[in-house]
């Protein structure tokens, strides 16, 4: 990903409260969006600050006592880093720090990125490169301020929430990469080859369709098949409050994505086995995330992307709750037309084409360094020369 470019944003919303490793014991989930371990990499490329300043201010009494009473519009909307005025001397100075090693790394990536597009010798206006990162306050590059961590939590709230959208782009993309290789592979072989891998390509899709029906996420028949195969349970004493204190894992009283997700694994394993050539394991990544989404949206009636008790109490009591039909896979969706497979490849040849420009251009580069090289050391050996017979003489 080009640094200069706007950067992917990952895994979902992260506020203050809940992303603290040891969250604290009454964060309300009913009125703070999605927990996050501490052992899940966010994906953001500031992910280390994030987690090293939250670490930090966790050790602050006062400010976990705000912390606890705040709610998600204090969070958001920048009242709770008024609190930062209010901390420890300690506890600032360890903030000053970690800001400004993270100004020194951006400088860094910055200096990467430039040697790598630029000419030498050009000078680098590194403040208003910093102004493209939007998680720091870079017109004060030494201490770490409320602006500061206004800042980091609205840039962790935007990007994060973008990212089943930049994760479906990204699948859709590689989806087309598969089909184009396989197109170009195909236009290499003679005649009787390529009829005989088309028909090996149908056989692997007729043998990938050929599963068990899969369960629509969040439908009775899917929970009561987890009720039954993951609990080991009688079917016929299905009880959804029951369910839902089994599956909540940390006993928070809410199910968050990752618990969401492991109730999907018995339907993902219907569909895809990592001993099958058939089977691509990034498509089952991008079932669990399409299973994930539909749930939130039939069952998470306050998006906050958390189900309480009372959610999924609801959701078992409408229509679709009952339904019986079947889950459409990723292999029958479609996922890029005709037009939108042309306009990619024809990206790729026009960034092969840059590549092709910029190998030629190291080549030369590469020649004139060696031509360069060849007259310095003329020139030095001229030079010895000189030097030897100045000796000779005065002797």
């Amino acid at each position: 990903i080009p640094l200069l470019q706007p950067l992917p944003a990952l895994p979902d919303l992260p506020f203050l409260l809940c992303l603290s490793p040891r969250p604290a014991p009454d964060c309300i989930p009913s009125r703070l969006p999605a927990a996050i371990s501490p052992s899940i990499d966010t994906g953001l490329y500031y992910h280390r600050y994030l987690q090293e300043v939250i670490n930090v201010l966790e050790t602050d009494g006062h400010f976990r006592e705000k912390l606890q009473a705040a709610n998600a519009d204090d969070i958001k909307s920048g009242k709770l880093s008024k609190e930062l005025d209010f901390v420890s001397h300690h506890v600032r100075t360890k903030l000053d720090e970690l800001k400004r090693q993270e100004v020194s790394r951006l400088r860094m990536l910055l200096k990467a990125k430039m040697d790598a597009t630029m000419e030498q010798n050009v000078q680098i206006d590194h403040l208003a490169l910093l102004k493209q990162f939007e998680h720091l306050d870079p017109q004060n590059q030494h201490t770490f301020e409320a602006r500061d961590l206004e800042l980091l939590i609205q840039a962790a709230t935007k990007d994060l929430e973008n990212y089943d959208a930049a994760h479906h782009e990204e699948f859709k993309r590689y989806e087309m990469l598969k089909e184009h290789e396989r197109r170009e592979y195909l236009k290499s072989l003679d005649e009787e080859k390529r009829r005989a891998e088309e028909a090996r390509f149908e056989e692997m899709k007729k043998k990938h369709k050929e599963h068990p029906k899969v369960n629509v996420p969040g439908s009775r028949d899917q929970l009561k098949e987890v009720w039954q195969e993951t609990d080991g349970l009688d079917p016929n004493e299905f009880n959804p409050k029951t369910f839902f204190k089994l599956h909540d894992t940390n006993n928070d009283g809410v199910l968050d994505e990752q618990e969401l997700e492991a109730l999907f694994t018995k339907e993902l394993e219907k569909v895809y086995d990592p001993r099958n050539e058939e089977d691509d394991m990034l498509e089952m990544e991008e079932e669990r995330l399409r299973m994930r989404e539909h749930v939130m949206k039939n069952v998470d009636v306050n998006q906050d992307r958390l189900v309480t008790l009372e959610e999924f109490l609801k959701s078992t009591q409408k229509k679709e709750f009952n339904e019986a039909g079947g889950w459409e896979t990723v292999e029958e969706t479609q996922m890029y037309s005709e037009v939108e497979l042309q306009r990619f490849e024809a990206e790729l040849v026009a960034q092969e084409a840059e590549l092709v420009r910029r190998a030629e251009h190291l080549r030369q580069q590469h020649e004139e360094l060696q031509q360069q090289q060849v007259q310095l050391d003329a020139q030095k050996k001229e030079y010895q020369q000189v030097q030897g017979a100045w000796g000779a003489g005065g002797s």
